[in-house]
């Protein structure tokens, strides 16, 4: 349980808006140090909204409710601010950053977190866990990288950094099953490692079949509808979503 905790993620009545438009309509969670939370929705539900609300990526708007990263609210904060409260956002879709290596990228955040800068080793034992060419360390972020190698290199900086809690967008998305198994092993080992938190969101069960997880949330219509363990999600898998539709 999480209830009374004060070192969780906690989002609490979360409303938010993309392009004008209300998206979440008041979303409830709870992550703890060291569990997997997984939230599960068809195309369209709010689980990437979610995802960038939480970050305060450009273009989402939160419009009520709250998002607590320990005792510190971060709801109205940039996302720099968030990242160095030890909020780290794995986006669906990774972006490039011409001119600006990875390891650069890497050395200026682990210095924001005053923590040594330091980390070639530490890098280099990170791709190799998930099978990142550390060639592509020293190019540009994510520059003609295919769409699993730019999950990978996400995974690679949650090692580096090594955040209090990880928000995965459809990490599963892009990857095949020995690097889905790779990558979900690593993030398996960071909850114990350090106590690293995930809320992972995804379309489908595949992504739990490597990644164990302690609770599972459905998401349909801005809300979560339904909570439960494993075992839901395998409900799912033969069900859909129907049963949990929003009526019209």
């Amino acid at each position: 349980m999480t209830a009374g905790r004060t070192d969780t993620l906690r989002v609490s009545g979360l409303r938010a808006e993309a392009g004008g438009v209300e998206i979440l309509h008041g979303v409830d969670l709870e992550v703890a140090p060291g569990e997997v939370h997984v939230v599960m929705g068809p195309n369209g539900s709010g689980k990437s909204t979610l995802a960038h609300a939480l970050m305060g990526r450009p273009g989402t708007t939160v419009t009520g409710g709250t998002i607590s990263v320990g005792e510190l609210d971060v709801t109205g904060l940039p996302s720099w601010r968030r990242a160095r409260a030890g909020l780290f956002l794995a986006l669906q879709h990774p972006i490039e950053v011409p001119g600006v290596r990875v390891r650069d990228v890497l050395r200026e955040a682990v210095e924001a977190s005053s923590r040594s800068a330091e980390i070639s080793g530490t890098i280099d034992e990170e791709a190799a866990a998930i099978g990142f060419d550390r060639r592509l360390i020293d190019r540009a972020m994510n520059v003609d990288l295919s769409g699993g190698e730019r999950k990978r290199n996400e995974i690679m900086q949650l090692g580096v950094i090594r955040p209090r809690f990880a928000v995965l967008d459809e990490i599963d998305s892009g990857l095949d099953v020995d690097a889905l198994r790779a990558v979900a092993r690593r993030v398996e080992r960071a909850t114990t490692e350090w106590g690293l938190g995930v809320l992972a969101v995804t379309h489908f069960r595949r992504l739990l079949e490597e990644l164990r997880a302690d609770r599972v949330h459905v998401m349909v219509g801005g809300r979560i509808v339904a909570h439960g363990g494993p075992e839901l999600a395998e409900e799912l898998d033969t069900t859909g979503y129907g049963a949990y539709a929003t009526p019209a």
